[in-house]
């Protein structure tokens, strides 16, 4: 099954969700995202979850291309097969290089990418899996916010919260040099987009959250 001229290149993501390939189609590379079956699902609601899911993402891609910020261009949805063919961006992972970054450069990137998680918040749009890793740098300069598989739109405070909230816990482990001043720089950038007042309601939040799961952990040590 799939859609017709599929020649699945390489397999260049394995997700627990989804799997990512590398194709070549009218001579230039595309992204096949390809949602997984899951066994343990009824069939019905399985191919219920999978079908919302497959429409749900490219709405929530295009939305944030709206609001000013970059995201990959969608060719093609399969519904049927929970199939989304898309744009191959040409960069790199944010993760990859934001250690190695002159401090400068290091601080004015991540205050970048504040501005366009505020545009998004702006938008209503979460985006549910905010990490380095979803984020790709071109040779441009230009960053693109990738998979959106768990994203939902919504403006409450308290999924503004969990979003900014896993921000700083994937800087915290994998930029841990770095965490604390390239959150603060973050959310400087956020502050831009949606003003200091906002921007500090959300950072209460991620406060909040952060307390919860500091308790949540002593409990489970005392028990």
């Amino acid at each position: 099954m799939g859609i017709a001229g599929d020649r699945v290149k390489m397999l260049i993501k394995k997700g627990a969700e989804a799997n990512l390939y590398l194709e070549e189609r009218y001579g230039r590379k595309v992204v096949m995202k390809r949602r997984l079956s899951k066994a343990y699902r009824l069939l019905e609601l399985d191919m219920d979850i999978r079908t919302q899911r497959t429409l749900h993402e490219p709405q929530l891609m295009h939305r944030a291309k709206e609001a000013g910020v970059p995201t990959p261009t969608i060719f093609m949805v399969d519904v049927v097969d929970a199939n989304i063919i898309m744009e191959y961006v040409e960069g790199k992972q944010v993760k990859q290089i934001l250690n190695d970054l002159p401090p400068s450069e290091r601080l004015r990137l991540c205050r970048h990418i504040g501005v366009l998680i505020g545009r998004l918040h702006n938008s209503g749009i979460i985006h549910g899996d905010l990490t380095t890793s979803n984020m790709i740098l071109t040779s441009a300069g230009k960053v693109f916010f990738v998979d959106f598989g768990l994203g939902e739109f919504s403006k409450e405070l308290e999924v503004q919260g969990v979003d900014l909230h896993l921000m700083k816990r994937a800087l915290q482990s994998t930029h841990f040099r770095y965490a604390k001043e390239c959150f603060e720089a973050v959310t400087e950038g956020y502050a831009e987009t949606v003003g200091k007042e906002n921007t500090k309601s959300v950072l209460e939040k991620v406060q909040e959250i952060e307390k919860r799961g500091r308790y949540i952990a002593e409990r489970k040590e005392e028990e």
